[in-house]
C-alpha cells in the first residue's frame, strides 16, 4: 500500500480496530489485530498463519476472507477491509461516433461525438465498451453482517383475509 493513499495508510497504521488487507490475486490476505493470537486466527484450520514481525501483520490464505470477517465482527464488533479495485467506465462506439447531442451512457457526454477517447477500451459491441482505470485502494469499515435477513412476513391464509 502506498503512503500516498492516506486514508488506507492511516487505517492500516491504527491499532485499535482489526484490518484485513486483500491484495491483488495470488497474494495472501494481510491481517492486523489489536492483540496477537495465532491460535484464535487459525481457528483449528490446517494452515498456520505466518507472522511478519518487522511489519507487524499476519499472512493468511485469501480463502479465509469471508469467515474471518464474520469472526472478527463477533470478537471485536467491527473490522476495516482494504481492497484493491479498478474503476470501470462504460461507454460505446455509438456514443463516440454520435452526431447529435443526446447521450445516455455513463460518460455523461464527455466522449459524445468526439471519436475514440483513447486508452485501452474493450469494445463488446457498437453499444458497449468498457475501460478499466488504474488500481486504487478501497477502504471500508464493517460493523455488521450484510446478510442479516429480516424475519419472514406472516402470510394470511384465505380465512385471515378481510
Amino acid at each position: 500500500m502506498k503512503k500516498s493513499d492516506s486514508k488506507s495508510a492511516n487505517v492500516w497504521d491504527q491499532k485499535s480496530i482489526p484490518v484485513l488487507f486483500r491484495r491483488e490475486r495470488g497474494n495472501p490476505l494481510l491481517v492486523r489485530l489489536p492483540r496477537l493470537d495465532r491460535d484464535w486466527l487459525r481457528d483449528g484450520k490446517r494452515r498456520i498463519p505466518r507472522w511478519n514481525a518487522k511489519l507487524e501483520y499476519w499472512e493468511v490464505p485469501v480463502a479465509w476472507f469471508d469467515g474471518l470477517i464474520r469472526r472478527l465482527l463477533e470478537e471485536f464488533g467491527e473490522v476495516y477491509v482494504v481492497e484493491v479495485y479498478r474503476e470501470r467506465q462504460i461507454c460505446a462506439p455509438a456514443c463516440w461516433n454520435a452526431k447529435g447531442f443526446h447521450c445516455e451512457c455513463s460518460c455523461m457526454g464527455a466522449n459524445h461525438g468526439a471519436g475514440h477517447p483513447g486508452g485501452e477500451w474493450y469494445i463488446v459491441s457498437e453499444t458497449l465498451a468498457v475501460h478499466w482505470g488504474r488500481r486504487q485502494y478501497s477502504c471500508r469499515l464493517i460493523s455488521e453482517l450484510p446478510d442479516k435477513k429480516p424475519a419472514p412476513k406472516k402470510r394470511l391464509g384465505a380465512a385471515g383475509r378481510q
